[in-house]
């Protein structure tokens, strides 16, 4: 058996919770496992969070991201000599340059008539709006829950240039959602062929990680046996 460490990063309106259905998944292949608890202030502040955890863990590390994780995976990893593999899990995959907002922009993502404005530059998903578009194969009363235990989250996460890409010089691997209705499916296949990574699907909505966890880990473990 191999065992990795396995660092996971969540994205916007949400927290590390966001992966407790894949844990258990990657715990009974024995791997050792940490779920990232993002500020979600900044692309900045969210790379800092990253590589403090990365810096704990003795490695290899396989560092998976989902939805705007992928961004911040994509910055996080860069020099870090302990990442063996990255994974994004219907994730964001910018180049330098590149935002998240761009690459929603470039694919029509309609996903921004669903984003209400906050205070201080702050924003969430509207919760009557939040299942359609984020979790439409979850079951409603699981889609109500999430969409009431969002956490505000800085709108310059998405506005802000990524740097230059881990991708480059890292082994990757991409989860298509099929069924997203945030990020388009078409934009994930763009950015896992540029990277040119290894590439699943599975027919999920943009929730992979609930309503997908088992293929979610299997993507995971995957990697971490590729890479070992």
């Amino acid at each position: 058996m191999t065992v990795a460490d396995v660092v996971l990063v969540h994205g916007l309106w949400s927290d590390g919770s966001s992966w407790s259905e894949v844990i258990p998944f990657l715990h009974d292949a024995g791997h050792r496992v940490v779920a990232v608890q993002l500020p979600l202030t900044s692309l900045e502040d969210d790379v800092v969070a990253t590589r403090r955890v990365l810096e704990r863990m003795s490695g290899p590390v396989v560092l998976a991201g989902w939805s705007y994780g992928g961004t911040v995976i994509t910055n996080a990893a860069v020099a870090a000599s302990n990442v063996s593999a990255l994974v994004y899990v219907a994730a964001f995959a910018p180049d330098k340059g590149e935002s998240s907002f761009q690459i929603l922009q470039n694919f029509g993502a309609t996903v921004g008539e669903a984003v209400q404005p906050y205070e201080d530059g702050l924003c969430g998903l509207d919760p009557d709006r939040y299942r359609e578009v984020w979790a439409a194969d979850l079951p409603a009363v699981r889609a109500e829950v999430l969409a009431a235990v969002q956490k505000p989250s800085a709108l310059t996460c998405l506005e802000t240039s990524s740097g230059e890409p881990a991708w480059r010089s890292i082994r990757s691997w991409y989860q298509v959602a099929e069924q997203d209705r945030a990020l388009p499916p078409v934009a994930q296949r763009f950015m896992a062929e540029r990277m040119g990574a290894v590439t699943t699907s599975v027919p999920a909505s943009h929730s992979a990680p609930h309503s997908r966890a088992r293929e979610v880990a299997d993507l995971i473990t995957r990697a971490a046996v590729s890479t070992a």
